[in-house]
C-alpha cells in the first residue's frame, strides 16, 4: 500500500528573510500616508500677516495714484456778475450771469455746452443757457440784464492755452425773485469737448 502520511508542512521562513517580508507587506498591505496628498489652507496659503500687510500696501498705492491722476477741470475763474429779472405772470426769472474764465491745460479749450445751477431751499434746478443770437431780444424786453454785461459765450467758442476771456450767458429758473434772491449759490456750468469735468463757477 501507498505511503498516505501527510506530508509535513512547510517551516515558516526564518526571520527576517526576504520571504518573510514579502509575506508581511502581502498582509498589511502598502503603508502609504494620504493625509499630506489633499490641499490644507496651512499648506498651500501663504501667511496671513504678511498677506495682509502687502493688501494694505497695494490698496495705498493705488488710492494715491488715483488722487494724482484724478480728472481736474480745465478751466477756472470766477462768476463776478449776478442780474436776475421776473418774467411777469411766470413765476419764473431771467438771470444774465457774467464771468471771468482761464484756460490753465495745455490744450485748447472747446465749448461744448453751457448751463446755470440754482441751489435753494427748496431743491436744485439746472437751465440750458439761451441761444447767444436771443440776446438782444432780451435786452429789449429786460434792459437791466445788459448791466455789466460782456459779449455772450456760446458752443463752439474756443480758448487758448493761456488764454482769460470775460462772456455772459442768459439762463432762466422757474422761481420768483424773491425766491431767487433768498438762494444758496447760482452756478454756470462750462461743459468743454473731451474732458470728464466741467468747469464751475459759483457765486
Amino acid at each position: 500500500m501507498p505511503d498516505q502520511t501527510p506530508n509535513p508542512a512547510p517551516a515558516p521562513p526564518p526571520p527576517g528573510s526576504p520571504a518573510e517580508v514579502t509575506a508581511t507587506s502581502a498582509q498589511r498591505g502598502p503603508t502609504i500616508n494620504i493625509a499630506d496628498e489633499f490641499g490644507t489652507a496651512k499648506r498651500n496659503l501663504p501667511p496671513l500677516k504678511p498677506l495682509l500687510l502687502t493688501t494694505v500696501g497695494i490698496l495705498i498705492i493705488v488710492a494715491i495714484v488715483s488722487l494724482f491722476q484724478r480728472a481736474k477741470p480745465q478751466g477756472a475763474g470766477s462768476l463776478d456778475v449776478v442780474t436776475a429779472v421776473e418774467i411777469p405772470s411766470q413765476n419764473a426769472v431771467l438771470v444774465a450771469l457774467t464771468f471771468t474764465l482761464h484756460n490753465s491745460g495745455k490744450k485748447s479749450l472747446w465749448v461744448y455746452g453751457i448751463q446755470g445751477h440754482l441751489a435753494t431751499s427748496r431743491g436744485d434746478l439746472s437751465s440750458e443757457a439761451v441761444s447767444a443770437v436771443d440776446f438782444n431780444r432780451y435786452y429789449q424786453a429786460f434792459p437791466s440784464l445788459k448791466a455789466n454785461a460782456q459779449p455772450a459765450l456760446a458752443p463752439e467758442d474756443k480758448l487758448s492755452p493761456g488764454e482769460e476771456l470775460k462772456r455772459t450767458v442768459i439762463v432762466s429758473f422757474p422761481v420768483t425773485l424773491e425766491n431767487f434772491n433768498q438762494r444758496y449759490s447760482v452756478s454756470v456750468v462750462i461743459r468743454p469737448y473731451d474732458q470728464p469735468v466741467p468747469v464751475i463757477l459759483t457765486k
